[in-house]
């Protein structure tokens, strides 16, 4: 794996798990400046009674256990669906350096949809953020869950 479209479809593998285990599903996976998996995550909120266990966190979570630092500089973080300001602001705290995501969230997203927390000034850094790799595939995931969720004619 060493390609956006690599990560990004690894992050969508994670996703698919977060929807098997009944959750939405979304998928995220952090990697080094020198292209290793430091720690990956899927959404389970619902499983973990945490409000806090999106995938986003759960990824950071684990490269920080992982390479021991809180600090996760250097780093890129792909996941399936921008994400939310609670997730973007843990990115910045964590400084991780780019964010990678595929389906664009115009409701809760932090990266351009909703908000932009990525090059806020009132925020100490910054994150470089790049938005639809394998949106269509990642869109379509969210999309199918939530169809079966309501069920036939629901809205």
């Amino acid at each position: 794996m060493n390609t956006d479209l690599d990560y990004m479809r690894r992050a969508l593998t994670l996703a698919r798990e977060a929807e098997a285990a009944g959750e939405v599903p979304v998928g995220a996976l952090l990697v080094t400046a020198d292209g290793r998996v430091a720690g990956e995550g899927y959404n389970r909120p619902v499983a973990a009674h945490d409000p806090t266990a999106h995938a986003e966190v759960l990824a950071l979570r684990a490269a920080g256990a992982a390479l021991a630092s809180y600090r996760l500089g250097g780093s890129t973080l792909y996941v399936t669906l921008e994400p939310c300001p609670m997730c973007l602001a843990a990115m910045v705290h964590a400084r991780v350096a780019r964010l990678v995501f595929g389906a664009w969230d115009p409701r809760q997203g932090a990266a351009g949809s909703a908000f932009d927390l990525t090059r806020s000034r009132a925020l100490n850094h910054s994150i470089d953020a790049f938005g639809g790799v394998l949106a269509e595939e990642c869109g379509e995931l969210l999309k199918s869950f939530f169809a079966r969720r309501r069920g036939p004619g629901g809205r």
